[in-house]
């Protein structure tokens, strides 16, 4: 079941839960030689550095030490971190998994030590020895992108009949959140396909025909660059669906180097993202990537760390969805955050006067 409970209700919540967990009312977090172990993907991106700083930050202030590793988007990096964390004996694990499905055997090991596992907005795959996931609505997130494309295109009111040529990217097959975002994209995007009012020229709509391996902006760019020289010769591309920033700046790249979005040639393409990174928002300022979707890392950072402190006591941190997230060996209790459609009419409001970017950052 899935209910939808705001950000400031669920901390209510996990701190009462965390008070009581501690024994005292004013007394809330570690007794001071616990450690948290938190395993990231990769630096390469600036939304997964924020991750690890916020999630330091947060376990410190619970009184927690913290362990952060960084595995550069590689499986078996992170799978000899996570084991030499739990030899160290850290108290719980925080794993925003490269791929899901690579620790089953060291989450045995984890279970085996009695060390809680929390999955960080990527789900662990393949293992009962999974505690709970901290993550945003990712069905949603596709959601949004699509109203963003149906809505800028003019489909969702009726000002237009099309048809618009489209084209559809996915993130890495091996992460679990890659379907949730397609599908919640999807279900908005087909109905308009099978109408004639999109028009996939490349024919590929299926996700296991548009995946991006590791979330990749130079194989994004490749992909675009190979479908407008295979499809767009003496067509035009009018909406892009791409899932993550760090593709759409790649996809425009191609696109730019065909002669869109330059003086004198075609407009550039509508173009989605997630994530809200800088190098993007200064692209949705500057004209050329249109959308992204905004996750409050500090919120999921947040809403872990109480979890964290809730399971190292023995008690039940707040969740609101305990059917969703399937991972084939166990529907994994989770809490779900609401992502945020940001554009050039509201990017100032939503992430400048939130604090998450500073006004400097883009300039």
């Amino acid at each position: 079941m899935r209910v939808r409970i705001t950000v400031a209700a669920a901390l209510s919540a996990a701190l009462s839960l965390s008070l009581t967990a501690c024994g005292e009312s004013g007394d809330v977090g570690s007794s001071g030689d616990e450690t948290v172990g938190i395993a990231m993907p990769t630096t390469d991106s600036p939304r997964w550095i924020s991750d690890g700083r916020s999630m330091v930050d947060q376990v410190k202030g619970f009184g927690y030490g913290a362990t952060l590793k960084y595995a550069e988007n590689d499986p078996k990096t992170q799978v000899e971190q996570v084991e030499a964390m739990i030899d160290d004996g850290v108290d719980a694990l925080v794993i925003a998994a490269v791929d899901g499905r690579a620790f089953t055997d060291v989450l045995r090991k984890a279970e085996s030590a009695k060390i809680p596992v929390i999955s960080y907005d990527r789900l662990l795959l393949g293992s009962d020895d999974v505690d709970y996931y901290a993550t945003f609505d990712n069905e949603q997130v596709g959601e949004l992108q699509a109203d963003f494309l149906i809505e800028q295109l003019g489909l969702a009111n009726g000002s237009a009949k099309g048809p618009f040529n489209l084209e559809v990217f996915a993130g890495s097959a091996d992460d679990n959140n890659t379907g949730f975002f397609f599908d919640g994209a999807m279900k908005i995007l087909q109905p308009y396909i099978d109408s004639g009012e999109l028009v996939v020229k490349s024919g590929q709509t299926k996700m296991d025909q548009v995946t991006t391996l590791r979330w990749d902006g130079v194989r994004a760019e490749k992909r675009m660059n190979k479908l407008l020289d295979s499809h767009y010769t003496n067509e035009r591309v009018d909406a892009v669906l791409s899932p993550y920033d760090g593709m759409s700046l790649g996809i425009i790249k191609a696109l730019k180097s065909h002669g869109y979005g330059g003086d004198g040639g075609r407009d550039l393409p509508i173009v989605t993202g997630q994530d809200a990174e800088v190098p993007s928002v200064k692209s949705i300022m500057a004209g050329e990537q249109t959308q992204t979707v905004y996750k409050d890392t500090r919120e999921l950072a947040l809403i872990t760390s109480y979890m964290v402190n809730a399971v190292v006591h023995g008690k039940r941190p707040a969740i609101n969805d305990t059917s969703t997230y399937d991972n084939g060996e166990k529907v994994v209790p989770a809490y779900l955050l609401e992502p945020v459609s940001v554009d050039k009419g509201n990017y100032k409001k939503v992430l400048i006067d939130s604090d998450y970017l500073k006004a400097s950052d883009l300039r």
